[in-house]
């Protein structure tokens, strides 16, 4: 996952100042996840919560652009352009059937341990046996199906 970068080249457009503080907040939490320990987890675990606030950060601006018109399309361009949202992400929700994907490693065919097939968050609940608890092993989903 690409920092942030720190020094903007170019000035911010009109209407980031109205964003700016909840992206700085989003900032805050993803330097304590990445300062956090991470003694006694999995290799894996220890980028669950970063992920986890990449995913949530990106989709605050998705729905800031696309659901609510809350935001131009310079600064959402801008915004893309300094890494502040995943833009690959974003592409596959406003795709059918990926609009609550966790992660774009989930839909890798090649990531899985099954070849050819999705991550097993990708099955939707009704399909899996009762009580059976599912986790993502790359990204700790625990069910992004659209059917769910």
């Amino acid at each position: 996952m690409p920092k942030i970068k720190t020094s903007r080249t170019k000035a911010s457009p009109e209407g980031f100042d109205e964003i700016e503080e909840v992206l700085e907040e989003y900032g805050r939490q993803m330097r304590d996840a990445e300062n956090e320990s991470h003694e006694g987890k999995r290799i894996a675990e220890s980028t669950w919560p970063i992920m986890r606030i990449s995913h949530t950060r990106s989709r605050w601006i998705y729905e800031l652009y696309y659901k609510r018109d809350a935001i131009s399309k310079e600064l959402y361009d801008w915004l893309c352009d300094e890494k502040y949202a995943d833009i690959n992400l974003i592409a596959k929700w406003r795709k059918q059937g990926y609009e609550k994907l966790c992660c774009l490693r989930c839909i890798q065919t090649n990531a899985n341990n099954f070849t050819g097939s999705t991550c097993i968050c990708r099955i939707p609940k009704a399909q899996l046996r009762k009580g059976q608890v599912v986790e993502c092993a790359s990204c700790g989903c625990r069910g992004c199906a659209s059917a769910d």
